[in-house]
């Protein structure tokens, strides 16, 4: 067989091996779930008419969305850090290195099995949007799959960070603590509230990251409002991160090797 499908038959396996490990332990994957599903309700129901400025929940409802699915990327994937995590200290790394298998298969396993979560937690939680008043106003096809492209992008850079962020942790909770950000800079963006109503000194960090052009766009998309660059910004910030991503994975795996 060539290395090219040596690689292929290998990742297919490790990618059936993760999903079969996130079907028959679906509590963590379900816990980080909830997270986003309750902010989301917790923001509709309680914060909804104050922070919708006298638009009304449903104007806020359109508004929060965007967010919120984008948020529940950076949830599922501190999964996939403690995942990393745990398989490189039970020793099933080691194991799998003696083994005449593709090494780069492993990481890629974890890859592609985390981007399939994200996009199933998306739509779960999308579901749960529409359930209680979610409409998405001037999509049509082309604004449909745009919007998936951007999310499945933005699950693939974020899931790089995660792996290189489970490889780098000694612990399953040393992982998780340190994939906490990825949860956190949603709360520090465009995710709740618009940036103009933001503190003028807290302004350029809500702009300045990766979460606040996605959401804008993904926005965009979804509700017909204006991207302007926002587009571009957050292609960029997922090229960017995906590479940054998969050089700082594979260099430590590689590292941990010798």
């Amino acid at each position: 067989m060539s290395s090219l499908s040596l690689a292929v038959r290998d990742s297919s396996t490790m990618l059936r091996r993760n999903l079969l490990h996130a079907r028959r332990y679906p509590s963590l994957t379900l816990n980080l779930l909830l997270t986003p599903v309750m902010l989301l309700l917790l923001f509709v129901y309680i914060f909804g008419n104050a922070m919708s400025g006298g638009a009304g929940r449903s104007a806020y409802i359109a508004y929060i969305v965007p967010g919120i699915l984008l948020m529940t990327i950076g949830s599922t994937v501190i999964g996939t850090a403690v995942s990393v995590s745990t398989d490189m200290s039970e020793g099933i790394i080691a194991r799998f290195r003696t083994m005449a298998i593709h090494r780069g298969s492993i990481l890629i396993g974890h890859v592609i099995g985390s981007v399939l979560q994200s996009v199933t937690s998306v739509v779960l939680v999308a579901a749960v949007g529409v359930a209680i008043g979610f409409r998405s106003s001037g999509a049509g096809v082309l604004e449909w799959l745009a919007a998936f492209g951007l999310i499945v992008l933005f699950a693939l850079a974020l899931t790089w960070i995660a792996v290189g962020m489970g490889l780098v942790s000694p612990t399953a909770e040393a992982a998780s603590n340190n994939a906490m950000p990825l949860i956190l800079l949603p709360l520090l963006s465009s995710a709740f509230v618009p940036l103009h109503s933001m503190p003028g000194w807290f302004q350029p960090i809500a702009h300045y990251q990766p979460f606040t052009p996605a959401i804008e766009t993904l926005r965009g998309l979804l509700l017909g409002t204006e991207i302007g660059n926002n587009g571009w910004i957050a292609l960029a910030w997922c090229l960017g991160l995906a590479v940054l991503g998969y050089f700082w994975s594979a260099s430590t795996f590689d590292r941990d090797a010798n």
